[in-house]
């Protein structure tokens, strides 16, 4: 099943990749820019370039070229970070929010597939979408996220009795719940590690074990393709591999 889910993402992220091209051209941007773009609009304050390059997962020089082009375009500045003088930051001009509102409206394709989820379904899809993500980030396959779960002001399942509404957000001091669970805030202040691990143990909860268990699918997935005898050996045709079984068709 894991296998299945991955083909699936790969599809979306196909979709959106595609996307990202199509609107980009028109408007004389590349995907890197408009990503570039929508993360200083997510910003309550004026980025450093560092921030820029890591939210992109790409080097310094890659992200100071294309904030550079942008740059001359109209779309950024630059001015000195509020908290050390000698540092660069850079900001959205008046012209690069505006282009930046367009670029964020252009995963907005995707909402007609979202829609046709029911809302216990989307909560249900929150959740699972903040999990991944989350695991990937602690591998360091893509860059960090301003997500509730790793934030100092999130607080998991703290209402149990309040399945709609179980967690709460010391920041605005209201519960919400999974439906309204963010992937990148701009308010997002990131927790301690103790703090942030054990709110993700309470957030998972008892699906923890099942994405666990889903990992270890997968694991065993990879293990099997491994030992899979090379095709037309007489191995294949006369018994499986030792510690393995076959159904009523003879696969493993």
């Amino acid at each position: 099943m894991a296998r299945q889910l991955s083909a699936g993402l790969a599809k979306l992220g196909m979709a959106l990749k595609s996307k990202a091209w199509q609107e980009a051209a028109p408007r004389n941007l590349t995907p890197t820019q408009a990503q570039i773009l929508t993360i200083l609009q997510a910003q309550a304050t004026p980025a450093r370039l560092s921030i820029v390059a890591e939210r992109l997962s790409v080097t310094l020089p890659t992200a100071s070229d294309a904030v550079a082009t942008l740059e001359r375009k109209g779309l950024v500045a630059k001015t000195r970070a509020e908290d050390d003088a000698r540092a660069v930051a850079i900001t959205l001009t008046p012209k690069g929010k505006r282009e930046a509102w367009r670029v964020a409206s252009w995963p907005d394709f995707l909402s007609a597939a979202v829609e046709v989820l029911a809302g216990d379904e989307r909560a249900m899809f929150m959740k699972v979408l903040t999990k991944m993500i989350r695991t990937l980030q602690d591998r360091g396959d893509i860059p960090v996220s301003g997500m509730c779960v790793t934030c100092t002001h999130f607080r998991a399942n703290v209402y149990p009795n309040t399945p709609e509404t179980p967690h709460h957000c010391m920041l605005v001091d209201a519960p919400f719940g999974d439906r309204a669970l963010r992937i990148e805030c701009p308010e997002h202040t990131p927790a301690a590690p103790q703090q942030a691990e054990q709110a993700w143990r309470r957030f998972a909860g008892d699906d923890e074990a099942l994405w666990d268990s889903m990992m270890d699918e997968e694991d065993s997935e990879d293990s099997a393709s491994a030992e899979e005898p090379a095709a037309g050996s007489a191995q294949e045709f006369t018994e499986p591999p030792s510690g393995r079984s076959t159904n009523d068709e003879g696969r493993p």
